[in-house]
């Protein structure tokens, strides 16, 4: 690491030669290697543009000279060769460094970019700023890669950039895959270049982009030689770099999907390292939603399955080899994802949307307008609703319970354990009356006995798990095994009745009436945003009957919680089992 160590900044890069970028870029390469393969985090993305990494900061002025990168997951050799190296290892630790570009954490993290094809529009802004504050000179560079070009953002900002009369540099980092493999006409078009048949010639130009390219990402005098030439030319360009996602590392040039974010791995073979699961445990609560979907469509041809780029991660996949003619996945285009899925449920299907809680907030929109307004049955199935863990604040599912909450017509409800989500989902599928959603989290359930018979879930309607003599806990999802697990050891367990309540809405309003006339307070416990959440509609409604029962809410605090283990994360809020332990005897 001889060269690597010297550099603390990008001007001690630009002191090198350019002989000596090859065996720098071999050793950025063995050290991101190095420390992923111990801290686990996002691999192959980085892996696949340290030539570029390199190229970028020596040609360019940063950070005067603005860099973004889309998504931010490519951006660990960004962050090393930026005065971050001593303290990679700490990357997505609790109190370390972000997996993703931060403003706060750096003058380089220009933009943060947790979500995908947001890099063109900020890019443009920023270009305008420069013309508008006198800063003509400087240069604006944007790495969009992983599939994030297809994106809707992209493409709105494509388009308005080919007429801004901005100076912007977009470099398109096609490596073909984002977490799965790329999809879509755009996709084609690209191979087009790359094989440079005829016609091909036409998508970026006619957008008035000055287009270079393809060009090897992985050949560094290439690159340089493509920047430097594209460097202080005005209006907007575009190169079109050719990666191979996971470069350097046999199994994650292989297996693109599994090493995109592989976790622990042996760096000198590249072997995964197992890891050890608790045998009482059931499976991954996308599994169960997965394996539960195929079952359904099965007996149901109305089912599909739609997912905007995550069909490994929300298991979609199942559905996919199992009825490839009912299952889509639409690339990272979630707004696309909700309307298509409306327009499905308008011809009498049963739509199941699979999106992650965080990336529901892109097409939030669309959930309003073409979904609920409309009263169409689709089911939208939020996975990695909560605290995720190292993905840190922009991958966090704490607001789906606000953000749905007041949606009119919407059912929302949450499983506390893998055999209800399983009974959910076939409710949802029964039931055809408007939008619903399922909200669940990421990781393994507690129940592997969870595929028994399915069961129809009265909408609206809680389960009363134990009776209490005074106080009343009101769970709302998976929290509640938390909840059941601290209730026992507390110092008066029979003065606690704990109740699944399943529902954020419609609420059981004739258990909590009940519950107001038989206990002496309440505790509500959600692992969402405390403002607009669960706890804040029982108030609502306690507030229309006006009853003055005293109410505890439990939730995730109003501030953006950042990266650590869910574990790390849930504990610092108070809601891990010794937190409501605490909490119930203070009581």
């Amino acid at each position: 690491m001889k060269l690597l160590a010297q550099i603390e900044n990008p001007q001690d890069l630009r002191k090198l030669s350019e002989d000596q970028l090859p065996e720098l870029a071999a050793e950025l390469r063995k050290f991101i290697i190095d420390v992923v393969s111990v801290k686990e985090g996002h691999l192959g993305a980085s892996l696949g543009v340290v030539e570029l990494t390199i190229a970028l900061h020596y040609v360019f002025n940063t950070p005067e000279d603005r860099l973004i990168w889309d998504v931010g997951h490519q951006a660990y050799g960004h962050k090393i060769l930026t005065g971050r190296r001593d303290r990679f290892e700490s990357i997505r630790q609790k109190g370390g460094l972000s997996g993703f570009p931060k403003r706060d954490e750096s003058v380089y993290d220009t933009f943060g970019t947790g979500h995908a094809s947001t890099s063109l529009s900020a890019l443009l802004g920023m270009a305008l700023a420069a013309r508008i504050t006198g800063s003509a000179k400087r240069e604006h560079i944007a790495v969009i890669g992983d599939a994030s070009i297809a994106g809707g953002m992209a493409f709105e900002a494509l388009n308005h950039a080919g007429v801004a009369g901005a100076n912007l540099l977009i470099i398109l980092n096609d490596n073909a895959i984002g977490i799965d493999p790329s999809v879509g006409a755009l996709k084609r078009h690209l191979n087009r270049k790359k094989q440079g048949l005829p016609g091909a010639d036409t998508f970026f130009e006619s957008l008035n982009l000055t287009y270079s390219g393809p060009v090897d990402g992985h050949d560094l005098p290439a690159v340089l030689h493509a920047l430097k030439t594209l460097r202080g030319q005005s209006g907007p360009r575009l190169l079109h770099l050719i990666t191979t996602k996971g470069k350097g590392l046999r199994q994650a040039e292989e297996n693109q999907i599994v090493y995109h974010a592989p976790g622990k791995f042996d760096k000198v073979t590249g072997e995964l390292v197992s890891k050890k699961t608790d045998a009482r445990l059931g499976p991954k609560y996308q599994d169960v939603f997965g394996h539960t979907l195929v079952t359904l469509a099965k007996q149901n041809p109305k089912v599909v399955g739609i997912t905007p780029a995550m069909p490994t991660g929300s298991s979609m996949k199942y559905l996919m080899d199992a009825c490839p003619e009912r299952a889509f996945d639409v690339g990272i285009a979630e707004q696309h994802a909700v309307t298509m899925a409306a327009g499905m449920a308008a011809e009498g299907l049963i739509p199941f949307c699979a999106i992650y809680s965080t990336f529901l907030q892109r097409g939030y929109d669309q959930v309003i307008h073409d979904v609920a307004l409309q009263n169409l049955s689709v089911v939208f199935c939020l996975d990695r609703a909560g605290l995720v863990g190292k993905d840190g604040a922009t991958h966090h599912g704490i607001y789906d319970i606000a953000y749905l909450r007041c949606i009119p017509g919407l059912i929302l409800m949450a499983p506390m354990n893998a055999v209800e989500l399983r009974n959910m989902l076939y409710t949802a599928q029964s039931a055809t009356q408007g939008p619903m959603a399922i909200r669940y989290p990421r990781g393994y359930s507690e129940n592997p006995d969870w595929e028994q018979p399915f069961e129809r879930i009265p909408i609206g309607k809680a389960r009363r798990l134990k009776n209490g003599s005074r106080i009343a806990i009101l769970s709302f999802g998976t929290l509640g095994q938390d909840v059941a697990r601290a209730i026992p050891d507390t110092n008066t367990p029979e003065a606690f009745g704990h109740f699944d309540f399943r529902f954020a809405k419609p609420l059981d309003t004739v258990l909590l009436d009940e519950l107001c006339d038989s206990y002496e307070q309440l505790i509500t416990v959600e692992d969402g945003c405390l403002a607009g959440g669960f706890g804040s509609a029982v108030l609502e409604y306690l507030t229309t009957r006006k009853h003055s029962i005293p109410v505890t809410c439990l939730g995730i605090q109003d501030v953006f919680i950042s990266h650590g283990t869910p574990e790390e994360l849930y504990r610092e809020q108070g809601l891990d089992t010794e937190g409501l332990l605490r909490t119930f005897n203070s009581l």
